[in-house]
């Protein structure tokens, strides 16, 4: 199905996940603003229709709520599963970590982003979760962590269930599009990343191979996978992975999902004509917003983006996105409004795209 077909119009945008969150919301979820149940719910509820409402006037065709709930794009799998230890670094981030087996929490966490979204917007949405891999990436500890699951891969393989039920409420809502974060994944283009492998390509292997366990025979919802090298981190100062994509194209192409969601606007991201490789029924989010803090791309500069990659791919194949998710950390500081300017100029280069390709 082209992209005219599922969204109703050619060069659709879209954003990754993440909004930067007002004060008020980074306090509320990270607990520094102790509210009762109730205040806390309409607060929260009144901060995504803002966020609903910024996207819907910036012009995106298929929007967020911003992960504004979350503590943590990773962390959330401890709103589906008991077993984990959370607590916060000195600057304020969330960190989570498994130290017992994994026990089913009541289901719909992340559904229910996806029903409040559509009760709110008439636009279509998309939701995130994390991919298994990345799961056993980032929260399992070699000294915490093996008494309940003896490897990373043990715990990876124990996170499976516990998405794919979510994945299951997530179709049933009507989402759209879910997207699977897997960063992890796109680590492996960068060669000094590779080089702390014994095998990158098995590593490579592995985490598609958990996705593709997650997804199968999902229907009802377009299906995404969401790589990077981390084009948020720079928000953090942090070190940016290069690379192109070539390494991973053999595992991309095993992938048994819909979509794609690649960056391309940040340096040593690789040439376009690696879209060339990919499966031709496979959509490509492209990456053609900067997520840099200051760097604010205009509409001319975007679409000539997309269009050095229409040159290796069918204008009916691709959606607009950033980089990156804008608020890549709870400790993150970003500028909502220069993201309200960032979105707004992707939507009108989807504009000039449409009047030039039709």
């Amino acid at each position: 199905m082209s992209t005219l077909e599922h969204y109703g119009t050619l060069f659709p945008t879209a954003v990754v996940g993440s909004l930067p969150r007002p004060a008020v919301v980074r306090e509320v979820v990270m607990g520094e603003r102790v509210l009762s149940a109730e205040r806390r719910a309409q607060v929260m509820d009144d901060a995504v229709v803002y966020a609903v409402r910024l996207q819907e006037e910036a012009g995106v065709d298929i929007l967020s709520d911003g992960e504004w709930r979350r503590a943590s794009y990773i962390g959330v799998i401890a709103e589906l599963a008991h077993g984990f230890e959370v607590g916060r670094h000195e600057d304020g981030r969330p960190w989570t970590v498994v130290v017992d087996r994994l026990a089913p929490k009541e289901p719909g966490f992340l559904a229910a982003e996806a029903r409040f979204l559509k009760q709110h917007s008439a636009r279509k949405v998309k939701v995130a979760l994390p991919s298994p891999a990345l799961l056993g990436e980032r929260l399992w500890d070699p000294e915490r962590s093996t008494g309940a699951y003896p490897t990373r891969r043990d715990f990876a393989r124990a996170c499976v269930p516990f998405l794919r039920r979510e994945l299951e409420l997530l179709a049933r809502a009507g989402t759209e599009v879910v997207q699977i974060d897997d960063p992890h994944l796109c680590l492996l283009v960068d060669p000094q990343v590779r080089a702390q492998h014994t095998d990158p390509d098995e590593e490579a292997r592995f985490t598609v191979e958990l996705i593709n366990e997650l997804v199968a025979g999902i229907g009802g919802t377009r299906l995404a996978v969401h790589l990077c090298r981390r084009a948020g981190a720079r928000v953090r100062g942090e070190v940016c992975h290069t690379g192109g994509y070539e390494p991973l194209i053999p595992h991309l192409n095993q992938l048994q999902v819909h979509h794609l969601t690649m960056e391309f606007t940040s340096p040593g991201a690789g040439e376009a004509r690696v879209f060339s490789r990919l499966r031709e029924d496979l959509e490509i989010g492209l990456g053609c917003v900067s997520v840099h803090p200051g760097q604010v791309d205009t509409p001319e500069q975007i679409a000539a983006r997309v269009e050095q990659a229409l040159e290796y791919l069918p204008k009916e194949r691709v959606v607009l996105n950033p980089d990156c998710g804008f608020a890549p950390g709870s400790a993150a500081r970003v500028d909502i409004e220069e993201v309200y300017t960032k979105l707004s100029n992707q939507s009108a280069a989807a504009r000039l795209l449409r009047e030039r390709h039709g």
